[in-house]
């Protein structure tokens, strides 16, 4: 490997090829609901809807259930969602 190149440079010039994860970070749940100031159980009902490709994912701890948590692209989606719900109640009795 010469000074200057990434890792990723070697392995690409070694003819190996990889999945490259543009997400940096994640939110979770109870973070965003502090945040937009929702109730963070009303947020979970908006948000279970969502897929991974809206933004999702679950984080997992040792003896964790699991955590919901939104990318960036994520938080933009349940806030669209957020407006949704907000103008329709209804929509999440159904």
């Amino acid at each position: 490997m010469e000074l200057g190149e990434t890792i990723s440079d070697c392995l690409r010039s070694c003819g190996l090829s990889m999945h490259v994860n543009k997400v940096s970070h994640v939110k979770t749940i109870s973070h965003i609901a502090r945040e937009l100031g929702e109730n963070e159980d009303w947020l979970f009902d908006v948000a279970a809807e969502m897929e991974p490709e809206d933004g999702l994912i679950w984080v997992y701890g040792i003896g964790d259930d699991g955590v919901m948590a939104f990318t960036d692209f994520g938080i933009e989606t349940l806030v669209e969602l957020i407006k949704l719900y907000k103008d329709d109640p209804t929509l999440l009795k159904r």
